[in-house]
């Protein structure tokens, strides 16, 4: 169990990082060149956060302890994103580069600091041992001495 909560903590983190950074990026500039509204990234960073609030809450409910999933800080990268299509409206190359290596430089690090705050895994693990094992992971029983008194 203890690997398990290791393992999802910092895969979790990874994945997520390039994923989310990405989702972030290509999506709210897209939205933000397609329209021409500033603060498209803030108001989707927002929404998603809402939205794994939400995500947070179920499998809590499902008996996954509160800190399983780590809402991820987009909002502070998403107004990174925004003042650099502020600063760089004539160019859209320019969004497209500037904004999308700040947002993917400073995401991880805002999501590091948030992870640094999350439960020991160990002590998760003792607290939330897994609801069920994968087939893979059954523990099967010692077939030695089975015929050994027939």
């Amino acid at each position: 169990d203890y690997i398990f909560y290791t393992d999802w903590t910092w895969t979790s983190f990874v994945v997520f990082s390039v994923s989310q950074s990405t989702m972030l990026a290509v999506g709210a500039v897209y939205y933000m060149l397609f329209t021409g509204v500033p603060g498209t990234a803030t108001y989707y960073a927002t929404i998603m956060t809402i939205y794994t609030w939400v995500a947070k809450g179920a499998w809590f409910a499902l008996g996954y302890p509160y800190d399983f999933i780590v809402v991820p800080v987009w909002i502070p990268s998403a107004m990174l994103l925004d003042l650099t299509y502020w600063a760089t409206r004539r160019n859209k190359h320019a969004v497209i580069i500037i904004g999308g290596t700040l947002v993917g430089l400073s995401f991880p690090l805002f999501n590091m600091v948030n992870l640094l705050l999350v439960r020991d895994p160990l002590e998760v693990a003792f607290k939330y041992p897994r609801p069920t094992l994968p087939a893979y992971m059954t523990p099967i029983e010692p077939q030695v001495g089975k015929f050994y008194n027939s």
